[in-house]
């Protein structure tokens, strides 16, 4: 079921995700489905969109969504950085609807995850997906972009959400 994302201004956004029972992997199977639906649709409308974390759509769980290739669920991830080596980003969000925010990020980092059949996986990612998993993983923790920007002047509105 398509949900709404949360937005700039809720205090759920601020709050931190619990860990999943990975005994019980049926019970998140209905998150899951409302995150690709989400998404998908988000993706739709807007053109965009590769990720979602379970409390954009008010579920506080340590759970990410992401569909690039094909769908990949990660439960109670754990991410770690290789080095000190950051980049500077552009960051949007569905939560920041017409907004970006200049922020650093690492440039490569390590997640661990369980994926939906229970078996522990690991990802090397580096550049714009090292990126991508910094910021849902953020979600998880209660941090926004916009409490990483580098500056009081990293604010950019989106071309044309006046119009």
């Amino acid at each position: 079921m398509i949900k709404d994302v949360l937005i700039l201004g809720n205090n759920k956004l601020y709050e931190r995700s619990e860990e999943i029972d990975t005994h019980n992997l049926d019970s998140i199977k209905d998150i899951i489905s409302d995150l690709h639906d989400t998404l998908m649709e988000y993706r739709r409308i807007h053109n965009a969109g590769r990720a979602i974390a379970a409390p954009q759509i008010g579920e506080m769980k340590k759970l990410i969504y992401m569909h690039i290739d094909k769908p990949v669920v990660m439960i109670n991830p754990i991410l770690t950085f290789e080095d000190d080596e950051m980049i500077e980003v552009l960051d949007d969000c569905m939560s920041l609807p017409n907004l970006y925010v200049k922020v650093m990020r690492h440039k490569r980092c390590r997640l661990e995850y369980t994926d939906m059949n229970n078996v522990k996986q690991v990802l090397h990612l580096e550049g714009d997906l090292s990126e991508l998993i910094q910021h849902e993983y953020d979600h998880l923790e209660g941090i926004l972009a916009t409490m990483r920007a580098i500056d009081n002047k990293s604010f950019v509105m989106k071309k044309g959400c006046f119009s």
